[in-house]
């Protein structure tokens, strides 16, 4: 065997093996070649980072041949469409940079990010399937977004996790807004994390109720977060944080506990709503988890209700329906929550197993001032009828609302108008108030 040249060991000390692309070696090489050359009056150019939405789970499904073969394809596509004189190179995983010396500003970095975006976004041939992918894209600009290789690939990588936060598809060039942003999710990220730590995360109880005679007759568990520091903290905004961070599933246990030790001190027929996150319904574990939760705190699954929406069932339906199949079996009882503004609800409905529809509170809100959410009502509660699902209508504010379902044949209600969420003590408070019979242990 011939030795190998000094040239040649450069060369695949600066190749990704499976794409022939460049790696981070030769994105590094060639940015300072750029800044020598422009050392005497140094203009603008862009370093830009892509990465594929969603391609861990089709690895996982297809296999990591397939996945090679998909990275293979998105590395020709991209190689073929670049401009005279870029780079493009592949990192970790599905990530791969372009380094753009004649992009100078954000309107072009955008306007190549939306056409890399439209490359990659037509299926990917696998034999015997064809899949789709999308890709996020994150840019810095030379020299205002950092002048050193490390500074301006941190920059873009800022961009690109924040392209992550928005959603798929989405471009972001970076700036000290966009810096500033970022660094304050990652404050809040680590005050979070502190919080589960210390059990700080706290949960609170709104009652659904039957619309007949407004008996309540279980309540939602909803997450509340009062830091020391920053105060008050929306769940709207700390439980997709949890869920971009990778740690949904220690916020989610922490607070199925919390909340099902709190159930146990309701009345025996009261059943317990929880929700469960997109990630979870990802996550072939989880089934395993939530019922290993019940186990420890003596809860009956019975009792347990399992809030899912419909977006978070679209993310990975096969593992959705399995999760869901065997929590059901075990007694727990599945609910399509905020019905009707998701895509595709009655397929859902046809494919997956569920015992309760939540109406979305965009159509109750609306019931008595627009035909068409009175009419859609009606529907649903039809549909839900012939197919035995019950039905909760979500977001009741007033008394013209709830007589107006109850009219209609609605049968369970939650909202401001029957309680607003509170803690575990103002609960059993409430229901003690209310002659509920707690039973002994709440007593004790």
């Amino acid at each position: 065997m011939a030795p190998v040249s000094q040239n040649e060991l450069q060369t695949m000390a600066y190749t990704d093996p499976l794409t022939g692309l460049g790696n981070r070696y030769r994105m590094r090489d060639r940015i300072a070649q750029i800044s020598a050359e422009r050392a005497a009056d140094p203009a603008p150019f862009t370093i830009g980072i892509a990465n594929l939405d969603s391609f861990k789970p089709i690895n996982d499904l297809f296999g990591s041949a397939a996945g090679d073969e998909i990275l293979c394809q998105v590395a020709h596509r991209l190689k073929a469409c670049i401009p005279d004189g870029a780079v493009v190179t592949r990192h970790d995983g599905d990530e791969f940079a372009f380094v753009l010396p004649l992009v100078f500003e954000r309107a072009s970095a955008e306007k190549f990010g939306q056409m890399i975006r439209e490359v990659l976004s037509a299926p990917y041939d696998l034999g015997d399937r064809n899949v789709r992918l999308s890709a996020s894209f994150g840019f810095a600009i030379y020299p205002f977004a950092g002048e050193e290789f490390d500074e301006l690939l941190k920059s873009a990588e800022t961009a690109l996790y924040r392209s992550k936060r928005r959603g798929r598809s989405q471009i972001t060039v970076y700036s000290r807004e966009i810096a500033q942003e970022m660094k304050r999710a990652t404050q809040l990220e680590q005050a979070l994390r502190n919080a589960i730590i210390s059990d700080a995360i706290d949960v609170h109880f709104q009652p659904i109720v039957s619309l007949a005679n407004n008996q309540v007759l279980g309540f939602e568990a909803l997450a509340r977060w009062n830091d020391p520091d920053l105060g008050f903290v929306s769940p709207g905004v700390f439980v997709p944080l949890a869920e971009e961070r990778g740690f949904i599933d220690a916020l989610s246990e922490t607070l199925l506990r919390k909340a099902a030790e709190a159930a146990l001190s309701w009345p025996r027929e009261m059943f317990l709503s929880f929700n469960l996150s997109s990630a979870q319904l990802m996550d072939p574990g989880t089934s395993a988890n939530v019922l290993s939760i019940l186990g420890r705190v003596g809860f009956d699954p019975h009792r347990l209700e399992l809030e899912i929406t419909e977006t978070a069932v679209m993310g990975s339906a096969d593992t959705a329906n399995r999760i869901i199949a065997d929590l059901r079996q075990a007694g727990v009882r599945i609910s399509l929550d905020d019905f009707g503004t998701g895509q595709s609800s009655l397929g859902r409905l046809r494919d997956f197993m569920f015992d309760k529809i939540k109406i979305d509170r965009a159509f109750v809100s609306r019931i008595n001032s627009d035909r068409a959410s009175e009419h859609i009502i009606k529907a649903i509660l039809t549909m839900c009828e012939g197919l035995d699902l019950e039905v909760v209508a979500e977001g009741i504010e007033d008394y013209s609302e709830a007589a107006k379902l109850r009219m209609l044949g609605c049968g369970m209600g939650q909202g401001y108008y029957f309680g607003k969420p509170a803690d575990s003590i103002a609960t059993l408070r409430f229901l003690h108030e209310n002659e509920y019979d707690t039973g002994e242990r709440a007593m004790a």
